[in-house]
């Protein structure tokens, strides 16, 4: 082997293994991934609260009732709105834990209620109640 083939064998095995080297340095010093953000309340009622439900009164009324300062507001109570017959029997204040179970399960909470939305996941329900109380 002439010196020139040799040194350039040489400097392919070296640069292999500085290769090799450098990609277990790679794998070992991969970074975690950033812990997922928390549920944004306005992103989510917007999503999934707000094809049936506004904010304001001054919009025109959709399939719901308008959701502005429901925290503190009695059940079914909304002047104009038509609520479905359980409503009529519902006698509470809406307050943290009646909209959480409310959007756990709407029917359990007010039989002969016809809202079909439901969300099994507590921190996204828990982030659409805290949006609902800011509004």
């Amino acid at each position: 082997m002439s010196g020139r083939r040799a040194a350039q064998y040489a400097l392919l095995l070296c640069g292999s293994f500085v290769c090799a080297v450098l990609s277990t340095t790679i794998v070992s010093a991969q970074m975690a991934l950033p812990a997922p953000k928390p549920a944004d309340g306005a992103t989510l009622f917007k999503q999934q609260c707000g094809v049936c439900h506004t904010l304001s009164s001054a919009e025109p009324v959709r399939q719901g009732p308008p959701l502005a300062k429901v925290v503190g507001r009695r059940a079914g109570s909304v002047e104009g709105f038509r609520y479905s017959a359980g409503f009529a029997k519902a006698d509470f204040t809406w307050d943290e834990a009646k909209l959480d179970a409310w959007l756990t399960n709407p029917q359990e909470l007010i039989p002969g209620a016809v809202m079909a939305y439901r969300q099994a996941k507590p921190d996204v329900r828990a982030a659409i109640i805290t949006y609902l109380k800011d509004n």
